[in-house]
């Protein structure tokens, strides 16, 4: 699967045949917009509610914009410090029992960085950990066929973190245990 900066790129490349303007237009538009340049958020809204940009079109312009205002993407480690930092500082030894977990399953697993999350990524998602409250982390998972048996039954629904179809709560290391590793592999699995 290619790295968001791979995707943000190859949306790029043909934002003037989809939209009718280049890149630069887009900047240009943006900033006499009064939207902040660094609120990248705003600027997605304002290309939907204003332009009806596209859902990838309108995050490759806003990561642009804020680029160009001087923001710098943070890196995976940078993500994880921001989300697990003051009041949910005591969930990082969690995260990292996830990481682990999650890292084991194959070579082929890489981790990556978002603003709200951390999603673990095959040749496309499988799992994703938030921070969810400050004594609760959430491990989505990507399970079109959730297996069956004491793990299974730990799943509950879900739309996120990510592209989970299915989560499970953790609030302590412990709760990373066979049942929580059986259901990593299994998302692993289902996401050749």
């Amino acid at each position: 699967m290619p790295s968001p900066e791979d995707m943000l790129s190859a949306v790029t490349s043909s934002i003037q045949e989809r939209t009718g303007r280049s890149l630069d237009e887009w900047v240009a538009l943006v900033d006499r917009s009064g939207v902040d340049p660094l609120d990248q958020p705003a600027v997605r809204r304002w290309l939907r509610d204003v332009h009806e940009v596209g859902q990838n079109t309108l995050w490759a312009i806003a990561d642009e914009v804020a680029r160009r205002a001087g923001w710098v993407r943070p890196t995976v480690e940078q993500y994880v410090e921001q989300q697990y930092a003051g009041t949910r500082a005591g969930l990082r030894p969690v995260f990292e029992a996830v990481r682990s977990a999650a890292l084991a399953l194959g070579d082929d697993v890489r981790i990556e960085g978002r603003s709200t999350y951390v999603p673990f990524v095959r040749r496309r998602q499988f799992a994703a950990v938030a921070a969810a409250t400050a004594t609760r982390v959430d491990l989505g998972l990507r399970l079109p066929d959730p297996p069956p048996g004491p793990a299974g039954e730990r799943l509950r629904p879900a739309k996120a973190p990510g592209q989970a179809t299915h989560k499970v709560a953790l609030t302590s290391v412990e709760d990373v245990d066979d049942d929580v590793r059986a259901l990593l592999r299994a998302a692993y699995e289902q996401s050749p």
